[in-house]
């Protein structure tokens, strides 16, 4: 397997960066944890998304070649639902999916040729991109973006649309929607997409991924120029804050069967994909 790209930056700094990638012989990933909602943590030194990816970064380096997608799924649910058992509190996640070790996951198995898509992740695959969006953040983060625009500050319509991102988990999770989060996975929630040439593998703090690292990250450079609440073409529940390089994490992986053709590829070429369903819009 050849990794042309990988790169990851956290919105704040390393130390508390909630996305991860993974590499191996069989597999790539990028993992995405999700932002937290709620001061819970169960683990003191870290953010509950932090610690969700770092559990299943573990899990993926340790996955046999001949591991499927449902192997995965059933496999790091168990991983996380043991954390649970070890705190005695089962239950309670059962019942608050908001405190739970949350994340997103999108993995390239090179021995299936295969994309795996487990949560709000994107990817381009042989030119054409594919995500698997979350389907009730377009509503919310059009909520914030109006009252952004209405004049209240961005800290303050954040917080105004905590409550519907939590009713929204409360009502979703795993139940109209898919996430890593100990619980059993919606499977008719995950996407598994075929791959023969080059596979890109990003989370969600890319607005408009593109075939080169460098053209994702001239991308998003403009966009937080031009607009970083994410509250014009892009919007989102979060945007920037002060202090932070970006309004998310962000992961980045390339792999390329012919590494050759990509090397020759010239620093200024611009590349051309193709959507595959609607334009990415909200996270």
């Amino acid at each position: 397997m050849t990794i042309t790209e990988h790169f990851i930056c956290g919105k704040h700094t390393a130390a508390d960066c909630e996305d991860g990638i993974v590499i191996t012989n069989n597999f790539a990933a990028v993992i995405d944890g999700s932002t937290s909602k709620t001061p819970t943590r169960l683990d003191p030194s870290m953010k509950n998304g932090r610690f969700a990816m770092l559990l299943i970064s573990e899990y993926i380096k340790q996955m046999p070649a001949d591991y499927t997608m449902s192997d995965f799924c059933r496999g790091i649910t168990l991983r996380i639902a043991e954390e649970y058992n070890k705190r005695s509190i089962a239950e309670r996640m059962a019942e608050h999916p908001e405190e739970r070790l949350t994340a997103s996951a999108i993995i390239y198995s090179d021995s299936r040729k295969e994309v795996w898509m487990v949560g709000d992740c994107q990817t381009i695959i042989d030119s054409t991109y594919y995500d698997n969006s979350k389907p009730y953040e377009q509503e919310i983060a059009m909520q914030r973006a109006t009252l952004i625009k209405n004049g209240m500050s961005p800290k303050d319509a954040r917080r105004t649309i905590e409550p519907q991102l939590i009713k929204a988990m409360l009502e979703g999770q795993n139940r109209q929607y898919a996430v890593i989060d100990g619980t059993p996975i919606y499977m008719p929630g995950t996407r598994i997409v075929k791959a023969s040439n080059s596979v890109v593998l990003a989370s969600d703090g890319y607005p408009t991924l593109l075939p080169t690292l460098k053209e994702s990250e001239e991308a998003l450079a403009l966009h937080l120029a031009n607009d970083p609440q994410n509250i014009g073409d892009f919007v989102a529940t979060k945007g920037l804050v002060e202090g932070n390089v970006s309004f998310d994490d962000r992961a980045y992986i390339k792999h390329y069967k012919y590494s050759c053709i990509y090397e020759n590829t010239t620093a200024n070429q611009k590349s051309t994909i193709i959507r595959h369903g609607p334009q990415r819009q909200a996270r």
